[in-house]
């Protein structure tokens, strides 16, 4: 399959490997509905995709889930992607890697490790995370990613229960050794739109965490890059999501599904090709799903006439659909929106605290 000189070839390929997990986090953002471990792509399955992704002009590969180390074949892999040429970057949340299994991982050619954590204070962490002892392991494996000379970054989602601790999260990042964080605060899709009256912060917290996230990027430049993703519920404008629609990367799931977002299959209207059906080229530049949001075409008023369309490209789909029920309007997150009253409903963070909904 030859290359459309309109459409560019991707950057990035995030693989979900397996929707495992030993946690169970609130914010999830895997469908409700998870692949089972039987239906998950074989390891020549995940070398052919690697295989032509590669081909296809990938540079980059996050290895993700669930959680990715409970792929008995991860070594296997991580040496096929580094025998491709691509650089790989492991999404864990430390839960299975033990420092032989690191070791192997990084002698395998593994390129990056991405640890994520839910709180700086070990009792809310674990809480979040559904897991007791998820905080220790994550420190030990921090441990075990420095002690192998590998890079690490440090993730984070805020939210509600977390928001007053943005700041501290990122010194937590620094005394782990990571070189990078990114704080993110909490997108609603999956099991985080079933969990958001409990995720919300109120406005007051969220700018609060911002203004100090902001304050420690300049204070602790040089130290530790902080990527910072805004909140989209406190927004003015939405974000290019994704970088814009099948513009720059793509997914596949644990089945093998080829997926232009994480959240894409929320969009009952498209049809989404598998990799056992088709090549990951003929997907990414011909296939109607990837070429449904693509540009700027397919944009009604007011995106459509909009200075920003190329800046924001609408902003997400998934979330304009979860908002509007029509994946074609114009993210209510922009205040220009027709369904901007919605987003601000729930900005106010003014729904009472309630449990959590975990995924069992």
């Amino acid at each position: 399959m030859s290359a459309r000189a309109d459409i560019a070839a991707p950057m990035g390929l995030l693989a979900e490997l397996t929707h495992r997990c030993p946690l169970a986090c609130p914010y999830c953002s895997n469908p409700l509905a998870l692949d089972p471990r039987s239906a998950e792509l074989s390891t020549d399955q995940w070398r052919r995709v690697f295989s032509e992704a590669a081909a296809l002009g990938v540079l980059h590969v996050h290895l993700s889930g669930g959680e990715p180390a409970s792929r008995p074949d991860l070594v296997d892999l991580v040496k096929h992607c580094r025998a491709c040429g691509l650089y790989t970057n492991l999404i864990t949340s430390g839960i299975g890697l033990t420092q032989r299994r690191l070791h192997d991982l990084a002698e395998a050619g593994l390129d990056h490790v991405q640890l994520s954590i839910q709180d700086c204070e070990e009792g809310s962490a674990d809480r979040i995370a559904g897991y007791d002892g998820a905080f220790a392991r994550k420190r030990s494996v921090a441990a075990f990613v420095g002690a192998e000379g590998l890079p690490l970054t440090v993730n984070a989602v805020i939210h509600r229960a977390n928001v007053e601790r943005a700041g501290a999260m990122v010194e937590l990042a620094i005394s782990l050794g990571a070189r990078r964080i990114e704080i993110a605060h909490a997108q609603y899709y999956g099991w985080a739109m079933a969990n958001r009256r409990a995720l919300m912060p109120e406005r007051a917290a969220a700018e609060r965490a911002i203004a100090e996230v902001e304050r420690l990027r300049k204070c602790h430049e040089g130290v530790i890059v902080i990527d910072h993703v805004l909140p989209d519920y406190h927004a003015s404008y939405p974000k290019a999501c994704m970088g814009g629609w099948a513009r720059r990367t793509l997914n596949i799931t644990p089945s093998g599904k080829v997926l232009p977002c994480h959240a894409a299959e929320t969009i009952r209207t498209l049809e989404f090709a598998t990799i056992a059906t088709q090549s990951l080229a003929d997907i990414w530049y011909n296939s109607p799903a990837f070429n449904a949001f693509r540009g700027t075409e397919w944009m009604q008023e007011p995106c459509r006439s909009c200075s920003r369309k190329e800046i924001d490209f609408g902003g997400c789909r998934c979330q304009a659909l979860a908002l509007t029920g029509d994946a074609r309007q114009a993210d209510p997150v922009c205040h220009l929106s027709p369904f901007h009253d919605r987003v601000e409903f729930f900005a106010e963070g003014a729904a009472p605290t309630v449990d959590y909904i975990y995924r069992r």
